[in-house]
């Protein structure tokens, strides 16, 4: 894992960082279309994700600017064969502090197989990294299996990034670009799961985390950039 990054020159410079780079690269799809919004927001977090912040209330998620932006950001976690990548990892900070944001996008893709699906399949190491992630979470019992793991590791992702960066607030944010809002039910059961309480539809905190604070949010992604292209560079 390697810690020198270089900043992008076009949207397109995102799909170099993609596991499977020809595969996943396509319109309307979720790698093309946040490479597309984020780069349009020229510096800024975008619209609708400020948008969201803004509606919970909270002095320290409110008036941020955004510091950088790494798309596929790596987090290495006990167990399991693979580290952890984040679609987004965004450093925010306002007078109170700074904010990790890690981004899980979404346009129709569902969040990998269930908790029943890894218990059922685990090797030693996969069940050691889900031990981890309830400890990181700390749960003080099994989270259903109903629940989607990508959501426990990507939350567990934002928290330890935060603590790395020193960061007083970790939020777990779902940049959903589904016109049809898909796979939202998943995502709220893991809210519900976890006991986080509602901020405003969007976004809710999650007790029991005070540094860094913990928040999950869901956010609506502008749909026109479903309908953007971007060149290949691979």
């Amino acid at each position: 894992m390697k810690r020198i990054f270089v900043p992008t020159q076009t949207a397109s410079d995102w799909q170099r960082l993609l596991a499977k780079p020809k595969l996943h690269w396509k319109k309307a799809h979720s790698a093309m279309t946040t490479a597309a919004c984020w780069d349009a927001a020229n510096g800024q977090l975008p619209a609708e994700i400020t948008g969201v912040f803004e509606s919970s209330n909270e002095p320290i998620l409110t008036n941020l600017q955004l510091l950088v932006a790494l798309p596929e950001w790596e987090v290495p976690l006990p167990g399991g064969e693979r580290s952890s990548f984040t679609d987004v990892l965004a450093l925010a900070r306002n007078t109170l502090g700074l904010v990790a944001v890690a981004v899980e996008a979404k346009v129709d893709e569902e969040f990998g197989p269930m908790l029943l699906t890894k218990r059922t399949e685990a090797s030693s190491g996969q069940n050691e990294r889900i031990d981890y992630l309830h400890k990181v979470l700390r749960l003080k019992s099994p989270l259903p299996d109903a629940i989607r793991y990508q959501l426990l590791h990507r939350t567990a992702s934002a928290l330890f990034t935060a603590e790395e960066f020193h960061a007083n607030t970790a939020i777990m944010l779902v940049h959903s670009f589904s016109p049809t809002a898909r796979w939202r039910e998943d995502y709220m059961a893991f809210c519900s799961a976890m006991g986080a309480q509602p901020l405003s539809d969007s976004i809710c905190a999650v007790p029991g985390f005070d540094r860094p604070k913990l928040y999950l949010a869901w956010c609506a992604g502008n749909k026109k950039f479903l309908e953007v292209e971007l060149p290949s560079v691979v």
